[in-house]
């Protein structure tokens, strides 16, 4: 796993990797996937796309019914063989890269890669083990279906030649997991889509200052910790939005109450082109504050696109937002602490809600992300 792959012939190993062929049953709706492969078209590569639409429509993969997900992984079944004929049959690309959810479709294509001489980068992103047996306590530690998850999860993982994922710290964390050799799991960045969540300018002065929070409700956000800042004596102070749905959603429902108190507003969801307008709306907004070990490896899309807008964010200080560059722009809080949040809410509005800065955008910017694309691509040679 991870070694430099043998190259074909002395003219190919000095020729730079340039074609790629996206392959597998990636989620497109997953900004993730789609920032990846835009980050491959503007660093000049030659993409190729072979892949198959499975999970269209599907916001939460764990909440899928019985039925539901068997017609999915009946769906699966039916379409391996056709991508994979359709990769034999493709001229030999020069790597493949596998997006989430890459597990199963990386042990299905690793035969067919092996036989054609094709490294593959692994986009891990999510650890379907962790989430389900630790994150979301989906299922019980040591149990049949945990050990199948994990076995899954250490395969695909030597099947890949790279492995990367969304930052150093939960790269770390995912060598512990699976065993893996340290170091051997790269990071790329999840950013935004900055054409989509463009820089924003400042909300006109009026009224209370308003918060703003999004996302599927997963333990690892800490709903918990913003519900009982907004319904607390100090949180009164603020108009709060809360948008989401999920496995969390029934403690927003206990907090507020059939009526609910009325300067915290809960919509169970919008749609994706819409959060710029709720953005854009908002004086701060709200990342997560989960105090698990997953809490603290990762940064969720919701905080680059926020901060790509020009909004200041308040969230948990960790290991994982260690990684960006120290910025006015954004606060960092203890996790699970309501008190906390509240300190660094108020101390935001203190401070005029600074700005984050060109410089912090231009860390996740699409160019980086294409650098650090092409600096794995090419370690496959």
């Amino acid at each position: 796993m991870n070694a430099p792959f043998p190259a074909i012939d002395a003219a190919a190993a000095q020729r730079p990797l340039r074609r790629v062929m996206a392959w597998g049953t990636a989620d497109r709706d997953k900004p993730r996937n789609r920032i990846l492969l835009d980050a491959l078209r503007d660093a000049d590569f030659e993409l190729q796309e072979v892949h198959a639409d499975v999970w269209a429509g599907v916001a939460d993969k764990s909440r899928l019914g019985r039925a539901a997900r068997l017609a999915r992984y009946l769906r699966l079944v039916l379409v391996y063989p056709k991508l994979l004929i359709q990769f034999l049959l493709a001229p030999r690309p020069d790597a493949l890269v596998v997006g989430y959810p890459a597990q199963l479709d990386v042990s299905m294509l690793w035969p067919a890669a092996k036989l054609r001489r094709v490294p593959i980068l692994m986009d891990l992103f999510i650890s379907i083990y962790d989430t389900t047996v630790h994150d979301r306590a989906l299922t019980r530690p040591g149990s049949l279906k945990a050990r199948l998850l994990w076995g899954m999860e250490w395969l695909a993982c030597r099947a890949a030649d790279r492995v990367i994922i969304d930052t150093a710290a939960h790269a770390r964390y995912v060598e512990e997991l699976f065993d893996l050799p340290a170091g051997s799991v790269g990071h790329v960045a999840v950013g935004a889509e900055i054409a989509k969540f463009e820089r924003l300018p400042r909300r006109a002065k009026a009224g209370r200052p308003r918060l703003l929070f999004y996302g599927q409700l997963i333990p690892l956000h800490g709903i918990e910790t913003i519900l009982a800042a907004a319904c607390s004596d100090r949180g009164q102070a603020f108009d709060w939005t809360i948008i989401g749905d999920g496995q969390d959603a029934s403690k927003v429902a206990a907090a507020l109450g059939p009526s609910g108190p009325r300067h915290v507003h809960w919509i169970k969801w919008v749609p994706y082109a819409e959060l710029p307008h709720w953005i854009a709306q908002s004086d701060i907004c709200l990342g997560i504050f989960g105090t698990s070990r997953k809490a603290a490896s990762v940064v969720p899309n919701k905080v680059f696109q926020c901060l790509a807008s020009g909004r200041h964010v308040v969230t948990r200080a960790s290991l994982a937002l260690a990684e960006l560059p120290a910025d006015a722009g954004l606060t960092m809080v203890e996790p699970g602490s309501p008190d906390r949040l509240l300190d660094g809410i108020e101390a935001a509005l203190a401070a005029g809600c600074p700005e984050p800065s060109s410089h912090l955008v231009n860390h996740f910017s699409a160019d980086r992300l294409g650098s650090q694309m092409i600096r794995y691509l090419e370690g496959l040679q």
